[in-house]
């Protein structure tokens, strides 16, 4: 689990909680009706805003806000060098041999198997990064989007009940309540679009660049193995994608 996304959620929800249980009643927060207009009205803006399919792919994408990243980019210079080694050593042929789960990575050793040349390589593999950026920006902007609708409806419930509280003005002890509920939507809106969904699409791209940088790291190892590169460069060519303080050495990534 991914502790940041963990501990920012739990610690945003408590305080607001807190601070609504020292002035009142938590229930007096609970308006169902509020829920449903803001909610549901923002579900029914993101559907027409976008095709079905690409909203479920944001909602499962979401999931990955709270789980740990599967491929650190040490192990994966290891991988190349290790690679690089293998082809050096038993040719390129090699490669197609080797148990490989990543998808990418396994097309990049395909290729190279196959005897593709370096550009075809590139290309292909360019084409790879280029169409993950794409479906990941839709995902992003599916929460970048819910975050902009959320607080319009919210304002749309606050009109709602005001016209609800005008008509029942020739009743004074009824306008405090009705405003209350009339400015929960409000707040309704504004919890959705910045607790939830703005900190989700600001995560999501996080991981996009991490992921990407991944898929870097696999193709410029591809090329370099392509390039006959010996593993000591493919290593000192990879680990630039990494700041200095998080690098390990070759040995290290060799254990």
């Amino acid at each position: 689990m991914d502790k940041a996304s963990f501990t920012g959620i739990v610690a945003g929800i408590t305080l607001i909680a807190v601070s609504i249980l020292l002035g009142g009643d938590l229930m007096s927060f609970f308006n169902f009706p509020g829920l449903m207009i803001v909610v549901g009205g923002t579900l029914a803006a993101i559907l027409i805003n976008f095709q079905l399919a690409d909203v479920k792919a944001a909602f499962k994408a979401a999931a990955l806000v709270f789980k740990t990243q599967k491929l650190d980019p040490n192990e994966l210079i290891a991988t190349m060098v290790e690679l690089c080694t293998v082809s050096r050593r038993q040719g390129l042929v090699a490669l197609s041999k080797m148990q490989i789960e990543d998808r990418f990575l396994k097309k990049a050793c395909g290729l190279i198997s196959d005897g593709a040349k370096e550009d075809v390589i590139r290309d292909a593999l360019n084409i790879e990064i280029e169409s993950m950026k794409q479906r990941h920006a839709i995902q992003q902007d599916v929460f970048v989007k819910m975050a902009a609708f959320a607080p319009a409806f919210g304002m749309i419930g606050t009109l709602i009940g005001l016209v609800q509280m005008l008509q029942n003005l020739s009743d004074p002890s009824s306008v405090g309540p009705s405003m209350a509920v009339a400015l929960l939507t409000t707040f309704y809106g504004s919890f959705f679009a910045f607790m939830i969904c703005t900190p989700i699409a600001g995560k999501l791209k996080s991981r996009t660049g991490s992921e990407v940088m991944n898929l870097e790291i696999m193709f410029e190892g591809a090329a370099s193995i392509v390039q006959e590169n010996n593993p000591m460069i493919v290593y000192e060519k990879l680990s630039s994608y990494i700041p200095l303080s998080s690098r390990r050495a070759m040995a290290e990534n060799k254990r």
